[in-house]
């Protein structure tokens, strides 16, 4: 039994077409199912499938990135791997193409969970992690339109992705640019395990919206620990976006359990995501009535 679920932020706008990622994520679906039926490990899929995410340049995050207040692009990534508990982060990193593998690597290659700012560059360069040569060429500002907020508030946009795969195992990875117009040095929940990206033998957490009430909850974790203490995935998450939005705060989640049991739940006006289920029956969905 294999199963996945992915999300490419919960910052969509109704008034905004998304018949471009919609296209996508259903074909990032469909790659990484390929991968799990050939038997590739929940872990790998994770990182390639937020790898195909970063690169499309269609959402905030990667490719698509929004520079911060001083017009430097800062991005953070986590990946967790729930057989081991076994996580990698990296933050506020600069010069970089892929910052999913800068955080696998750190997982991979380093006694650490996370690097932050000039170490966490120094060690991508050193590990030969792909750079990018020209900023103003590589980066997209696919977020743009996106902008979701009133000036001054925390407008949002991440990737994620929870992989089930065929020996039992979980994984969740995360990957964004953060909050638009954010501070230099901000750090939201996406690199922090616990609060944006969670796996472990339960269940699967990646999160997206206003980071800093995500970090306040330990969102991600608190989803496992409610499965764990007899919840339904459903519950929990739901749970857990009502506890964000009594304090003020919004966006989203997905979720993926040990039996394949999948949940997407948002308080924002809309999440792009898609997901497979293990009767290998592929969904999209960005709104709902």
């Amino acid at each position: 039994m294999t199963a996945l679920i992915l999300h490419g932020g919960a910052g969509a706008r109704r008034e905004r077409n998304y018949d471009a990622e919609v296209v996508h994520m259903r074909q990032v679906v469909e790659a990484m199912k390929a991968r799990l039926d050939a038997g590739d490990c929940a872990l790998d899929v994770a990182t390639a499938a937020v790898v195909m995410l970063e690169d499309s340049g269609l959402y905030v995050a990667g490719k698509g990135a929004s520079p911060n207040l001083a017009g430097a692009y800062e991005l953070d990534a986590s990946i967790m791997e729930g057989s081991t508990k076994r996580a990698g982060a990296v933050a506020a990193l600069q010069g970089f193409r892929n910052p999913v593998v800068a955080a696998r690597a750190v997982m991979d290659r380093t006694p650490h969970v996370m690097l932050v700012g000039e170490g966490a560059a120094l060690f991508a360069h050193d590990q030969g992690l792909e750079p990018i040569a020209d900023e103003a060429a590589w980066f997209t500002g696919a977020g743009q339109g996106e902008d979701n907020h009133p000036p001054g508030t925390l407008s949002h946009g991440t990737v994620g992705v929870c992989v089930l795969d065929s020996q039992g195992r979980l994984a969740a990875a995360t990957s964004t640019a953060g909050v638009f117009g954010k501070m230099p040095g901000r750090v939201g929940d996406t690199p922090i395990p616990a609060a944006g990206t969670w796996a472990d033998a339960k269940a699967a957490t990646s999160c997206t919206g206003q980071g800093e009430y995500f970090i306040r909850v330990a969102a991600a974790a608190q989803v496992a620990w409610r499965v764990a203490a007899g919840q339904t995935l459903a519950e929990a998450t739901q749970a857990v976006i009502d506890e964000i939005g009594s304090m003020g705060g919004d966006g989203g989640m997905i979720a993926l359990d040990a039996a394949g049991n999948i949940a997407a739940p948002f308080n924002s006006q809309g999440m792009k995501h898609a997901w497979l289920t293990p009767a290998g029956e592929i969904g999209v969905e960005v709104f709902r009535d």
